[in-house]
């Protein structure tokens, strides 16, 4: 407006940068603040800030009768995620208070609730966080000023559930009109069912062709949004990564001893929502030529903490080794060896010197003077002594009274 007071109104987070929103996670506090200006002293009512979160499904769906729609459902659904109010400026005695020309700051800061869903833009739905500011002055409309902040919920893919190998198999009789039928079997397995971006999934499958004509292996990460309103269900399918192997001939077996598949940045796995779902698969598929493909689904997880390197070691390594046992492609590392036998580490030399006097090692000008050390130097090599169930060493009959005392 050409007459306003208000020269700049606006709304900032700590931690912002420039062209990017900054991010949080449940339970950390949002602080930063409310920047004013004005041209000429002004009359304020109040100055109001709202935090809110919320997770929002829309769409529409129609219903054909013949060459005409019959009629149109609208489906919505909303959920609250975060709820805070605060007045940082409010009016003296219930009258309006004036500033000074210039610029003012007000300072905010909120808690964010511990669980909280990853911020999230799609094509029927969306998770969406803001701070807005409201500057109330009389006979003025209000003036409003908005900001966003990005939630990333943590999910750790350091739990059992998560850490699990994930396997399936498959088979199907194709069949065509002018070729015989045959058996197309697959079989596919992963390590574990949690990962984080940037990390690359290794496909083990076995592909076995009883077809008469060769079939094509294919895998496929994919991402499943589901939204919810009223109890009807919309679902959007994206391809995220894919990867294609060699063509196997009629008759032939194949395996992918570990193929790897890159998981590119993605949004985590979105679960504890009520009106809206991410999840992610791991989809290996058999193209068969002049019928329909053989799919096996496997369920993933995309987190945000990665695999721990020492942590989740032990039980990584022994579901590893497992999982290769199972597939044939490794082999448990052989039986150690048994320690040696005390004549192979004690020389007769060591021996002979050993039985010598224990007095006369300390004519060694380099031996370390003590009174114990002859008891220790004779000692040195002897062998430990038999195991025997019976105590070499009996308590005597006075200790033992002394025993029964207590």
């Amino acid at each position: 407006m050409l007459f306003d007071k208000v020269k700049a109104f606006a709304v900032q987070l700590d931690g912002a940068t420039a062209g990017a929103e900054p991010v949080f996670s449940g339970g950390e506090r949002v602080s930063g603040r409310v920047l004013l200006e004005l041209s000429r002293a002004a009359r304020v009512g109040s100055l109001e800030l709202r935090a809110r979160g919320r997770a929002h499904v829309h769409w529409t769906e129609s219903r054909g009768a013949g060459s005409s729609t019959a009629y149109t459902q609208s489906y919505s659904e909303s959920m609250d995620l975060v709820s805070h109010r605060a007045a940082l400026l409010a009016p003296d005695s219930g009258e309006p208070r004036t500033l000074p020309a210039g610029r003012h700051e007000f300072a905010f800061g909120f808690q964010l609730p511990l669980a909280l869903v990853t911020s999230f833009e799609g094509k029927h739905g969306s998770v969406r966080y803001s701070v807005m500011a409201t500057l109330h002055r009389p006979w003025v409309p209000a003036r409003r000023a908005r900001t966003g902040f990005t939630v990333i919920e943590t999910l750790d893919i350091n739990t059992p559930a998560l850490l699990a190998p994930q396997e399936g198999s498959q088979e199907k009789v194709a069949r065509s009109w002018f070729r015989n039928p045959g058996l197309v079997s697959l079989s596919a397995k992963i390590h574990r069912k949690g990962y984080t971006p940037g990390e690359a999934i290794p496909v083990f499958a076995e592909i076995d062709n009883g077809y008469t004509r060769s079939v094509r292996p294919r895998a496929a990460l994919v991402q499943t949004q589901t939204f919810v309103a009223r109890g009807a269900q919309k679902q959007k399918c994206a391809l995220v990564a894919s990867l294609a192997g060699e063509p196997v001939a009629p008759g032939r077996h194949a395996q992918w001893q570990g193929r790897l598949l890159r998981i590119p940045p993605v949004g985590p796995s979105i679960l504890r929502c009520r009106v809206l779902h991410v999840c992610y698969s791991l989809k290996v598929c058999v193209d068969i030529p002049g019928s329909s493909k053989l799919l096996l689904e496997l369920p993933l997880v995309i987190g945000t903490v990665p695999l721990h390197a020492f942590g989740s070691r032990s039980s990584s390594v022994d579901s590893q080794a497992g999982f290769l046992l199972d597939w044939g492609l490794g082999t448990l590392p052989q039986r150690p060896e048994a320690p040696p036998e005390y004549s192979d580490v004690v020389t007769e030399e060591d021996s002979a010197a050993t039985a010598q006097s224990p007095f006369a090692l300390l004519q060694d000008p380099m031996s370390l003077e003590g009174p114990y050390f002859p008891y220790f130097q004779e000692c040195r090599y002897l062998p430990p002594p038999l195991y025997s169930e019976e105590d070499p060493n009996p308590p005597s009959e006075d200790m033992r009274s002394r025993c029964m005392t207590f």
